[in-house]
């Protein structure tokens, strides 16, 4: 088994809190990332963005095994 590096931690990690933001969002209709940076709009979609880009790291990781 190949070891793991800071980056495929750190990409699966945000992935797992996007997923449950968004199960949380589907269930009860709660942003956490809305009501952490609700205030500072650019920081929302910097949080959202790097979430997108965990996502497709983690996609690319995948297809690499």
């Amino acid at each position: 088994m190949a070891k793991k590096g800071s980056i495929d931690m750190v990409a699966k990690a945000l992935v797992i809190i996007g997923g449950l933001n968004w199960g949380l969002v589907g269930l009860l209709n709660v942003d956490l990332v809305r009501l952490i940076f609700g205030s500072i709009p650019l920081l929302q979609l910097i949080v959202y963005v790097v979430i997108g880009l965990a996502a497709l790291y983690e996609l690319y990781a995948m297809t690499k095994k």
